[in-house]
């Protein structure tokens, strides 16, 4: 990937930020998204939010699916950056909401994690029914996620879909969670994400009374501390370094058997460069893509107020031609 930082958004926090605040998504305004919701197997449901391409073809069409990032939905500024573009190729498009991210808080004593390969499974073998040119994309959370379902799927993997990619994932979740824990990262976007996390959490304990220790919760200061008492214990991990180590990506990239394409900035806020994976560490299905900037799922083009449509062209282009 070619990109080229415009010189009045100098920096990875102005990249990440004014990307995903003002950066323009879309030329023509997308079609309302039309709502599906699963039941899930343990009694819970997600919801899908599905826009289908205009036109007659011969069969099924292709279907592109975005796995969003932490606290993320269909209408984040990348999701609908990709919606424009695979509508603009003819393709159907699909974004399934992690549980507690469509807007309504789900049922079942679970949320959702970035290493939630058992979930991105379920999603795609029943995505997958009836199509034959299915094509993942995952941003931050969901790429990582993304990826750890394609490692731990092998050659399976080619029988749900063509080529994945993922966006700016937190490949090596440790050093991401420290990069966001400290200074400015933590009195931006830690404050950022634990607003909307913490009331969610909350909601669960109201749901199912003594799942987590209330008065722990509301005292976490980043988010180490919420994936020590919420996330972790309630996705089967002992504590946070075990969920951040078992369910980093960033040790098992040599394993994947399709075509994967992992974009990862080099002055992302949120990933230190130091930890992104190097050539000798992926497997020859793996193509890195790290630029030296774009900031975090951000990679913000032309004259103010700039736009977000890019990295999706980009990405987009590259799956198509696998």
């Amino acid at each position: 990937m070619q990109y080229v930082a415009p010189r009045w958004l100098p920096g990875g926090n102005l990249q990440t930020i004014w990307a995903a605040l003002y950066g323009r998504r879309v030329m023509t305004p997308l079609p309302p998204y039309r709502r599906e919701r699963w039941s899930t197997p343990d009694g819970d449901f997600i919801d899908v939010d599905f826009l289908d391409a205009q036109g007659e073809g011969q069969g099924p069409r292709p279907l592109l699916v975005l796995f969003h990032g932490l606290e993320g939905s269909s209408h984040s500024h990348y999701a609908e950056a990709f919606a424009a573009f695979a509508l603009e190729r003819g393709w159907d498009y699909a974004v399934p909401h992690f549980r507690g991210c469509s807007g309504e808080i789900n049922l079942a004593p679970r949320a959702y994690h970035s290493g939630d390969f058992e979930e991105i499974d379920w999603i795609l073998a029943r995505l997958h029914q009836g199509r034959k040119a299915v094509r993942a994309v995952g941003v931050s959370l969901g790429g990582n996620a993304l990826m750890r379902w394609v490692e731990e799927s092998g050659t399976e993997a080619s029988k749900r879909v063509r080529a994945a990619a993922s966006i700016c994932a937190p490949l090596d979740l440790a050093a991401g969670g420290a990069a966001i824990g400290r200074g400015f990262n933590k009195l931006v976007y830690t404050r950022m994400f634990l607003a909307t996390m913490k009331p969610k959490a909350l909601a669960k304990l109201a749901q199912h009374p003594g799942l987590f220790d209330r008065d722990k919760l509301l005292a976490a200061r980043d988010l180490y501390d919420f994936d020590n008492i919420f996330t972790a214990p309630l996705h089967g991990f002992r504590d946070t370094d075990d969920y951040w180590s078992r369910g980093s990506a960033k040790p098992h990239l040599h394993r994947i058997r399709i075509p994967a394409l992992v974009v990862n900035a080099a002055n992302d806020p949120f990933v230190p460069a130091a930890s992104l994976p190097r050539a000798g560490e992926v497997g020859r299905h793996v193509t890195l893509w790290q630029p030296a900037h774009g900031g975090h799922v951000g990679f913000p083009l032309g004259f103010p107020p700039g736009h977000v449509r890019g990295m999706p062209e980009s990405v987009i282009g590259w799956l198509a031609d696998r």
